[in-house]
């Protein structure tokens, strides 16, 4: 009878109504869960969940998982009732109190203090002593770009003129379905003032407020306490975003500050500590984190338990927004500003300086260091290790991991040039030949850039999260990443393994996988994992004299990657640009696709800045401070101050680029004529990358190029004549100048510094 009773009820659970996709999406974004853990949860694929919250694709679970997953809403939804929506178009022609701005505590105060001393989830920003140019998960989990609006919604008085074009009143804009009540409004707000003096927060989706703080501090005061701006954590154990203001010209004036810091200032990176605006904050109690206040401010009051108190300030006009990374959105209307860092912070996740500091910055919202234990004996909860993460304190590395004047290698002596056997010297290709004379008859050089490629090299990459331990005479293991001291002279290229089959290769015409210049190696020297594991590839024995192997180790940098790729390609289709077409439309798309949507375009650029950015950041130097070699620096204090991930991602996507080339060289007789990180150089007869791929009935060479938008993927960087290149080589005397760099418009500037 039993077994009756359980098969009714699966057939009852089998037809159970399940709420609607966007709710879905946002029970689960309520509770902190990714669509990783439901999945890993429900034993399904993590693109399955993702379909189920999808309007697009409509995909409804079946059982056993649909009764699974009808348990997990359920119990959700308890938790998190659907918010509901109080505001009406009725409420647009009210006249609203202005809330009381809160008084200023004249208690005085200690000013600025450390970063830690905030909460834990505050780090050093090592970006502080200058200032700085610097995504919910996309695909079918991603929040669409807010569309341009060119009337912007009010919820308080229809606006007077405004200042700049743009700022007018419009219908007032709801609480999107999923979004946390408690960040309605948006992660971040653009501050301006009218030309009749009021001031304006104009948010994400078009929504502008009223601001009735007449200080500073009662700024802060009203973001924490009405504005209702913010972020829900990334990931389970992390924390909230803080809201961030952006402050244009005229706000800065409005509340004090200097429209442009003064050069003294600009190199320092933050106001003096005696300016009249932080002392205004000091005498109501905020606080300056070490950086000061500068570009990126960040003030606070000391948490309380769980709550925080922490408002984030960008100032564009003080170089907040790197032009090489953000283009013109410092000089954008605010309204246009907000729409385009509120697309990169739903995306991404909201800015916390430069694109390279957000970078290192999602990496730890991602895998908190640490998460709340089970409840003990006393019903009472305390902060553990989190597993997958770096931890909260940081380590040293292994001396051949070190740059010059890490502490490590204080035993030195003074002027000490270390060779290769001391150093790991992990970098992105720089390589160049001369042309062929078979080569010099074609017509063109056409180069092709691989998507996101440090981005792709993270992909599925297992990196040290511990300390390394120091082996002799090791035996390798392409699972264990670390740094292995190896001898790779004897590798051949002119006959390698690829694939299964050994193939025959000009050598003279290929770089060494193994060094950055693409020389070959000379003796023994340190390699990370992924380059090791590709000589084995290649077919060659292995035999390391010594190695630096970190045992605890794991997938650090997956959800880093797939927050980005989705960003990345969820952008690109809002341009025009869509994923899995043919090769021609591909091309098609990308012409021009910049010009579709310039803000949009200027999130894609931030993204990819992100990604080299924050890989970049894992190995900061010093950067100024009075430091002096042997001593540490401020960035060593980060347990994401980690130079083998860099070392590891890199060597990995060099050794990415080189495997493709090979495959396309054992297939076409093709080879590069110079490389620049990801961007190879092809002679071709034409002046398509189709012209040189080996395309068949659509479908590309397995393992070699392909066109398209997803990381790993290439895409077509420039072509030139023949007759240019050698002209400019030429022109500077310099046979092997790496003609990579000059590829997309044809200017050379300064062979020397190559720019």
């Amino acid at each position: 009878m039993s077994e009756l009773f359980d098969a009714v009820d699966a057939l009852v659970a089998s037809r159970s109504a399940l709420p609607p996709p966007e709710e879905r999406k946002r029970l689960r974004q309520a509770h902190g869960l990714t669509l990783d853990e439901v999945a890993a949860a429900l034993k399904v694929r993590r693109a399955t969940v993702s379909g189920w919250e999808s309007s697009k694709t409509r995909t409804e679970p079946r059982m056993p998982e649909r009764e699974a997953y009808a348990r997990l809403l359920e119990k959700l939804a308890q938790l998190y009732p659907a918010p509901t929506n109080t505001v009406t178009p009725a409420a647009q022609d009210t006249e609203p109190v202005p809330p009381t701005p809160a008084p200023e505590t004249r208690t005085p105060s200690t000013g600025a203090t450390s970063d830690t001393a905030i909460d834990t989830a505050i780090p050093i920003d090592s970006d502080s002593t200058q200032p700085h140019p610097a995504v919910t998960t996309a695909s079918t989990d991603t929040v669409a770009a807010p569309a341009a609006v060119p009337r912007p919604a009010r919820t308080t008085r229809p606006s007077p003129t405004s200042r700049r074009p743009g700022a007018r009143q419009a219908a007032p804009a709801s609480t999107p379905a999923g979004a946390d009540p408690r960040f309605e409004n948006g992660p971040l707000a653009v501050v301006d003032v009218t030309d009749d003096g009021e001031v304006l927060a104009y948010c994400v989706g078009g929504l502008v407020l009223d601001v009735p703080a007449k200080s500073l501090p009662t700024l802060v005061d009203w973001t924490l306490t009405e504005a209702k701006l913010g972020q829900p954590k990334l990931s389970g154990p992390g924390k909230d975003a803080d809201p961030l203001l952006v402050l244009t010209e005229a706000a800065l004036e409005r509340y004090g500050l200097p429209v442009r810091l003064t050069e003294e200032e600009r190199l320092a990176g933050r106001l003096p500590e005696g300016h009249k605006a932080t002392k205004q904050l000091a005498r109501a109690d905020w606080k300056l984190t070490k950086r000061g206040f500068g570009p990126w401010a960040r003030i606070y009051r000391p948490a309380q338990g769980s709550e925080r108190s922490c408002v984030q300030l960008c100032i564009p006009s003080w170089d907040a927004l790197d032009a090489r990374h953000w283009a013109d959105a410092a000089q954008l209307p605010p309204a246009e500003l907000a729409r385009l860092l509120g697309t990169y912070a739903e995306r991404v996740m909201t800015p916390r300086g430069s694109t390279a500091v957000t970078g290192l910055e999602l990496m730890t919202a991602l895998h908190p260091p640490t998460r709340a234990s089970e409840p003990g004996a006393d019903g009472k909860r305390h902060s553990e290790h989190n597993p997958g993460s770096l931890g909260k304190d940081p380590v040293d590395p292994a001396p051949c991991e070190a740059p010059d004047g890490h502490p490590v290698l204080a035993g030195l002596p003074r002027f000490h040039r270390r060779t290769p056997a001391e150093r790991l010297f992990e970098e992105a290709y720089d390589w160049a030949r001369p042309l062929t004379d078979d080569e010099c008859t074609r017509r063109h050089l056409v180069g092709i850039d691989v998507n996101m490629a440090f981005a792709a090299g993270a992909n599925g990459l297992i990196v040290g999260l511990g300390a390394p331990t120091h082996v002799k005479n090791p035996v390798f293991d392409p699972k264990l990443p670390g740094s292995w001291l190896v001898d790779l002279s004897h590798v051949d290229l002119s006959r390698v393994k690829s694939g299964k089959e050994w193939v025959q290769l000009d050598s003279e015409l290929l770089p060494s996988p193994f060094t950055p210049k693409g020389d070959r190696p000379e003796g023994p020297a340190w390699y990370a994992t992924p380059t090791i594991a590709y000589a084995v590839e290649l077919g060659y024995h292995v035999a390391p004299i010594e190695a630096y192997i970190r045992y605890e180790n794991g997938r650090y940098l997956d959800g880093w990657y797939n927050r980005l790729r989705d960003a990345y390609i969820a952008t690109m289709a809002d341009l025009g640009v869509p994923a899995d077409v043919s090769p021609e439309d591909f091309l098609k798309a990308m012409d021009g696709y910049r010009q579709r949507d310039p803000q949009l375009a200027i999130v894609v650029s931030a993204i990819k800045a992100t990604v080299k950015g924050g890989i970049g950041k894992l190995r900061e130097r010093p950067r100024g401070e009075g430091w002096k070699p042997g001593e540490p620096w401020r960035a060593l204090a980060r347990p994401t101050w980690r130079p083998d991930i860099r070392d590891a991602v890199i060597s990995r996507t060099r050794v990415n680029m080189h495997r493709k080339i090979v495959k396309h060289a054992a297939f076409t007789g093709q080879y590069p004529v110079a490389i620049l990180s990801d961007c190879a150089v092809y002679a071709a007869d034409g002046e398509s990358p189709l012209d040189f791929l080996p395309y068949r009935e659509g479908k590309p060479l397995p393992g070699g190029f392909k066109l398209g938008v997803n990381p790993g993927l290439v895409k077509h960087e420039g072509t030139q004549t023949v007759l240019w290149g050698e002209g400019v080589r030429e022109q500077f005397d310099a046979p092997e100048l790496n003609l990579a760099r000059y590829i997309k418009d044809g200017t050379v500037t300064n062979v020397d510094s190559g720019e």
